[in-house]
């Protein structure tokens, strides 16, 4: 069986950068967190951080140093969440709204991983997260 637990991000901080997305995303940072690890609980999944000497953020979207992964939150109310993210210390990199309001922005956190805002047509919240309507 195989299972995935963690999901870990290479930072100069551990507990900086888990604390930028334990506000980003409302759940607490992780009991026994340290300078050298430290985590989120999602369910079974950890989003972890562990402490990288010598660190080199990715430079998105420059192919010489790319993001190698990113993050994407889907959210109800995009201008919201983007005023919350930017004043936690995110910065606007890419702005893919369209016309309707859908889409997607790009933001960095502030040790330079991306990550996105997206606000999809025919996403319907329940108590267990985002679902997506069989029509959209």
């Amino acid at each position: 069986m195989l299972r995935l637990t963690d999901f870990i991000i290479d930072c100069p901080d551990t507990m900086e950068l888990a604390a930028f997305y334990s506000e980003v995303t409302g759940r607490p940072v992780k009991e026994g967190s340290h300078g050298h690890w430290a985590g989120i609980r999602f369910g079974e999944i950890e989003l972890a951080f562990i402490r990288v000497e010598d660190y080199r953020p990715p430079q998105w979207p420059d192919t010489q140093h790319p993001k190698q992964f990113h993050l994407d939150f889907e959210v109800d109310d995009i201008e919201a969440e983007q005023s919350r993210v930017l004043a936690l210390g995110a910065t606007l990199q890419q702005d893919s709204i369209g016309p309707d309001g859908y889409g997607w922005r790009v933001y960095t956190d502030p040790v330079g991983h991306p990550f996105c805002l997206c606000r999809n047509k025919g996403v319907i919240w329940t108590d267990q997260g985002p679902t997506w309507s069989k029509s959209e």
